[in-house]
């Protein structure tokens, strides 16, 4: 029986992760460039995120369906999620468009998350739920709404800009509620499992 040959982390799918990774500043300056107050590099902003984002998936299913999940892919995967939505949150919470106390609350549910889930990874498998996956569409939906320059537009374009900036906004909301009941989820099978674990073999 032959052992089968782990996968070079030279592959596509970890390079499109590297290049999420390697967004995020880009992002970054668009997204605060003159304050944020800048139609034209507000939606830069966006296309990069909007990449960034259909990259993530991408990389995910081309990663699973020829077998070359990697060590690093799976460390650098979740790493590049939580860079760029993290990225999105502070930028928005400073030019005005997020409140600091939503940015905060959902940071910390995800960095705890993420850290936990990478540092238990050998002993205990958390597996993805579709409530978490909800949590991300809907959490990367509603950044990417509001990382348009929804409120810097006139006329016509100004009053259908707002309207789309206050459901973004009740997006945000729900992807919020979202995060907060897929992170208590995540630590009571974290510890369910680890309760498991500590028990005496029967017999």
């Amino acid at each position: 029986m032959t052992e089968q040959t782990a996968p070079s982390n030279w592959n596509l799918p970890n390079a499109l992760t590297t290049l999420r990774i390697v967004a995020v500043p880009f992002f970054a300056w668009a997204l605060l460039y003159d304050g944020g107050e800048s139609v034209t590099s507000r939606v830069i902003a966006w296309a990069i995120f909007f990449v960034a984002m259909v990259t993530d998936k991408i990389d995910g299913d081309i990663a699973r369906s020829r077998g070359l999940v990697t060590n690093f892919g799976k460390i650098a995967d979740p790493i590049a999620d939580k860079a760029l939505t993290g990225m999105a949150f502070i930028g928005l919470s400073i030019v005005g468009d997020i409140w600091w106390w939503v940015t905060i609350l959902v940071l910390l549910r995800e960095w705890s998350v993420t850290i936990l889930r990478l540092s238990v990874a050998k002993r205990v498998v958390i597996a993805a739920k579709d409530l978490g996956k909800l949590k991300t569409a809907v959490q990367a939906l509603a950044l990417g709404l509001l990382t348009l320059p929804l409120r810097l537009l006139d006329g016509v374009l100004g009053d259908i800009g707002m309207v789309v900036f206050y459901l973004a906004q009740g997006l945000l909301a729900v992807a919020v509620v979202l995060t907060l009941w897929s992170g208590w989820e995540f630590y009571r099978d974290l510890w369910k499992q680890r309760h498991e674990l500590r028990e005496p073999a029967a017999g």
